[in-house]
């Protein structure tokens, strides 16, 4: 081996390292940022190296080159901006189109390798490595394209958060299915080249439509998360298609940290991977502002000044963010709240449940920006014994996962994991309205005794509340 091509490899390898160390530090929210920094550095370094092997090699024109640059200018300029500009409501669905572009990417790479062979030796002299995983490339990299797109339209509000089908719609996505994996078998034989691919494509497009339909907004989490390994695995495929290393090492990574994120989405509502795909759960944002159910209980208010002075006297807080935090944009407001509070000597903490908000780690990453400390955020497994000796609990914009109804059989949210919040002293709900979650279904901790309903926006009411303390923090 030259000293190049043995240059090459170990740039490949730190890369991966890079890769490998970057996500084990995203294991915790302290040392997250360093981790996207370290995976940033291994990419920034396998593109440079792949462009070096590229000039090496000859292996394409001055021009191409030119453009090559050109388009990474531009991408790395659209993702500074786009990084810049978006809100933290709007980062579930930019999480979606980035899932969007990383799959069309990866079916693009194996459809231009296709067209390459296409006229050449033949498909039939093409190693079925090559066939096969072209196959796999195309059909996930076009589930995942379109899927993603249609949750990112879900998540925007540009389509109805609730689940969407029509009748025939799973015998047409079975039909679906066939003919990709038939067109798949056909191609990986060595048999219909381009055209037979290009049915494959179509079917996987269509399917990731059809498939992310009928899905409602509370499943979005785990479909981000899914949607999230499905692109990664479609990036491995493209990896083997153009013998890349790096490609089939940063999508092996990605995918199996996406499955295993998969996996503990749907253990957090307690619902088995098929049930999500199948659909039909999740009412999705018109039901934001529904009226109190007839019979509902009793809902005692509560207004701003007592329940500073709750919080105020109290030794122990738990603060639980949800999406209604972050709809308000609140989270500076909430987090200069937890700071009074505990400069007054009171314990603080944030509870956070695994499927809070609409993707995952989404109140993680919303309370980080506001600067809140890491070590106060905690997980459900580790706040939910703490609830029993907490004084008073704020729950801001949290729903479904504050409702005891989760303990009992019968009803759409039944043993799904929940913050235990109706164990503490005192709850403090501050919520627009008696409105259902995502779930469709009345929030039994409203009609509690302990509870005490602050009807307002989120972030009105914190900053009423932190005026408020100001009478007793001295």
């Amino acid at each position: 081996m030259s000293g190049f091509g043995t240059a090459t490899d170990t740039l490949y390898l730190a890369a991966a390292v890079c890769f490998v160390l970057g996500l084990h530090l995203m294991n915790s929210p302290a040392s997250a940022r360093r981790g996207n920094q370290l995976s940033a550095a291994g990419m920034a370094a396998a593109v440079l190296t792949t462009v070096a092997v590229l000039a090496h090699d000859h292996i394409i024109t001055a021009i191409a080159t030119t453009m090559l640059a050109i388009g990474l200018a531009i991408g790395a300029l659209a993702g500074l901006i786009t990084a810049r500009r978006i809100k933290m409501t709007a980062m579930p669905q930019l999480v979606s189109l980035f899932n969007a572009v990383g799959g069309g990417a990866a079916a693009l790479i194996a459809f231009g390798d296709a067209i390459s062979h296409h006229g050449s030796a033949g498909l039939a002299d093409l190693p079925i490595r090559i066939t096969l995983t072209t196959f796999l490339d195309v059909l996930i990299g076009g589930i995942t394209f379109s899927g993603s797109l249609v949750a990112a339209g879900k998540l925007a509000g540009r389509i109805p958060g609730r689940p969407l089908a029509f009748p025939g719609g799973r015998a047409l996505n079975l039909l679906l299915a066939l003919v990709a994996v038939a067109s798949g078998i056909t191609y990986t034989a060595g048999y219909g080249g381009l055209p037979v691919l290009g049915v494959l494509a179509v079917s996987a497009l269509v399917l990731g439509i059809l498939i992310t339909l009928p899905i409602g907004g509370a499943d979005m989490p785990v479909v981000i998360s899914l949607l999230n390994a499905c692109t990664g695995t479609a990036v491995a495929m493209a990896g083997f298609v153009i013998n890349s290393i790096p490609l089939i090492i940063a999508g092996a990574l990605v995918g199996a940290a996406g499955g295993i994120l998969t996996k503990l989405m749907a253990d957090a509502m307690n619902r088995s991977l098929t049930s999500i795909i199948a659909g039909g759960f999740g009412t999705g944002d018109e039901q934001a502002g529904a009226l109190p159910a007839p019979g509902r209980g009793t809902v005692r208010e509560v207004t701003v000044d007592d329940a500073a002075l709750q919080l105020a006297y109290a030794s122990k807080v738990v603060i639980v963010p949800g999406y209604g935090l972050a709809a308000a944009q609140a989270q500076h407001e909430l987090v200069e709240l937890a700071q009074a509070l505990a400069g007054h000597g009171v314990d603080v903490s944030y509870g956070i449940h695994p499927v809070a908000g609409r993707m995952p780690g989404h109140m993680n990453v919303l309370l980080a920006e506001a600067n809140a400390p890491y070590q106060q955020m905690k997980d459900l497994d580790e706040i939910n014994p703490a609830f029993a000796n907490t004084d008073v609990v704020l729950v801001v914009g949290a729903n479904d996962v504050t409702n005891p109804a989760a303990r009992r059989p019968g009803n759409a949210v039944s043993g799904m994991p929940i913050l235990d919040v109706d164990k503490a002293r005192s709850i403090i709900v501050i919520k627009r309205s008696l409105g259902h979650g995502y779930a469709g279904i009345d929030n039994e901790l409203y009609t509690n005794p302990k509870t005490q309903m602050l009807f307002s926006d989120a972030k009105v009411a914190l900053s009423a509340l932190l005026t408020g303390l100001g009478a007793y923090v001295h």
